[in-house]
């Protein structure tokens, strides 16, 4: 994943660079520039409209008593959508506009939970093994068969559960009235019996 991450970051801003000097060499610099400012502004007001659209109804969602499920992923494509829209680059705003328009939204959330679950699936497969079930991964637990390294079963040199039981109670000296001074809440110590 953090491979994906680091090519992301170093690919993608050579993507926007090339594509920006390929407009700029058709349609010229200014316009260029220009074209870039008007998608902005107009991603601006999409975002705007769409956010508060998509607020309207996670609150709806919510005086209902049902769970928000597609308002909070449309709220979130919103955002993600306005992020990408501030990055200056052609690349960066068509994915921007594919996140926030709500023709194009559904598609984006269908393709983002499809690879959501995918990956749930994947860390899931991972951290259990394959096939064991087991926390620690396919070679099971650390100890073997023969427990954790401490504790009673230990310290006796029986087995894990086998340790002798001390029956003991603890006494504290509690003040009969909480607004009485003196006293406090210190243990004493265990008695055996």
């Amino acid at each position: 994943m953090r491979s994906v991450l680091f090519l992301t970051f170093l690919v993608v801003p050579i993507l926007e660079i090339w594509l920006l000097i390929q407009v700029g060499e058709v349609i010229g610099g200014w316009p260029t520039v220009a074209l870039l400012l008007a998608d902005s502004l107009l991603g601006a007001w999409i975002v705007r409209r769409e956010g508060r659209k998509a607020w309207r109804n996670l609150q709806a969602a919510l005086s209902s008593g049902r769970m928000p499920e597609r308002e909070l992923a449309d709220g979130a494509l919103v955002v993600a959508g306005g992020t990408l829209l501030l990055t200056p680059g052609f690349l960066t705003d068509v994915l921007g506009f594919l996140c926030i328009l709500p023709f194009t939204r559904p598609a984006v959330r269908r393709l983002g939970a499809w690879f959501l679950a995918r990956r749930i699936r994947s860390l899931a497969h991972t951290a259990a093994g394959p096939g064991l079930g087991s926390p620690f991964g396919p070679l099971g637990s650390p100890f073997g068969a023969a427990g954790p390294p401490f504790g009673p079963a230990r310290e006796s040199g029986g087995t894990p559960g086998s340790g002798s039981v001390i029956h003991g109670e603890v006494i504290r000296d509690e003040p009969a009235d909480p607004g009485a001074s003196g006293g406090g809440d210190s243990t004493r110590g265990l008695t055996g019996r």
